[in-house]
């Protein structure tokens, strides 16, 4: 924060303190010049105004709350830079990156320093780190369980579901059925695979996909024609001439999606004879995926979850598509 906006913060909080201890000191000095319990002379409703003071214990509970704002603001931060005689933080507001923040909530936790943060991380992995290893590792501690295995436990189950909740469902939905952009996860439609490794790869290291823009290679026409064959592909009805040229034309997207169109998990290309569109299903959708591309991103989580972690989300989003199995 630069100084101007540190004494901008400064004056504000403590003119407002001082302000209403004046106000407060106005109320309880008596200015009016009339004896106590005098009338007034106002009168509303029936009711009469009368010169009665503060009561005792009004003005002393306003004065408590001064002693408190002084002792917390002495105490804390609150007052612009100033980070208080306790140099209590919240979080390290420098940070710009995971590295920078695991090396400063290291670097807390070690010396004790009263970062709140730091401090919660540190007290959950106590309390829940066993917790997590126990459910996530061999009994003998030789390895990791196998995803079918954690995911027929039920309470390690419980355990991944909740993990999903606070980390990825900002995204994929609180029941995991995505949303347009970001994949649904209770279905077989999976971009680079549904198979455990496959899985826990994808949440380890992230994914970035990329399907390129068509509209300078292919033209308005060109377009128009590739997208009425894409359509076909999944039993659209679209005009048959347009779809035979689109797929002479198709041969440009069979490098990703195959000749078939039934996409390649290598590269997170999508099937396109199925009934799963990621950015719509609508021709205008289609169209724009083809004209302009598409970019996605799947964040890592290995650093941020760890491999337990990671393995019973792992196990609870295999376990959402293969139920029954």
């Amino acid at each position: 924060m630069t100084t101007f906006w540190s004494l901008w913060i400064i004056v504000i909080t403590v003119g407002t303190l001082v302000g209403c201890a004046a106000i407060l000191y106005w109320c309880v000095r008596d200015k009016m010049g009339v004896e106590d319990g005098a009338d007034m002379g106002h009168e509303y409703d029936g009711i009469r105004e009368l010169n009665n003071p503060l009561p005792k214990w009004w003005t002393y509970l306003f004065v408590g709350t001064f002693i408190f704002a002084a002792i917390y603001l002495a105490m804390y931060p609150g007052l612009g830079n100033f980070k208080g005689f306790l140099g209590w933080q919240s979080s390290d507001q420098t940070v710009r990156s995971v590295e920078e923040s695991k090396a400063s909530i290291a670097a807390a936790q070690s010396s004790k320093s009263l970062v709140q943060y730091a401090k919660e991380l540190d007290d959950a992995e106590t309390y829940f780190g066993e917790a997590f290893n126990r459910l996530a590792k061999n009994a003998d501690g030789s390895g990791l369980r196998p995803i079918p295995e954690i995911a027929a436990d039920s309470e390690a189950i419980k355990v991944g579901q909740r993990l999903f909740l606070q980390n990825c469902s900002q995204c994929h939905g609180s029941d995991a059925r995505g949303q347009k952009g970001f994949p649904n996860l209770t279905d077989d439609a999976w971009l680079y695979g549904g198979e455990p490794e496959a899985i826990v790869t994808t949440i380890m290291d992230g994914r970035i996909g990329q399907m390129p823009a068509w509209k300078d290679a292919l033209g308005e026409d060109g377009v128009r024609e590739v997208v009425s064959y894409t359509l076909s592909l999944s039993g659209r009805k679209v005009n048959a001439r347009e779809a035979e040229a689109g797929k002479a034309r198709f041969v440009v997207c069979a490098a990703c999606h195959g000749t078939d169109g039934k996409g390649n998990p290598a590269v997170g290309a999508p099937d396109l004879t199925d009934q799963n569109w990621l950015f719509g299903d609508s021709r205008a959708e289609v169209t724009e995926t083809v004209m302009n591309g598409r970019s996605g991103v799947m964040p890592a989580w290995k650093d941020i979850l760890g491999e337990e972690k990671v393995q019973l989300v792992s196990a609870y989003v295999w376990s959402l598509s293969n139920s029954e199995k």
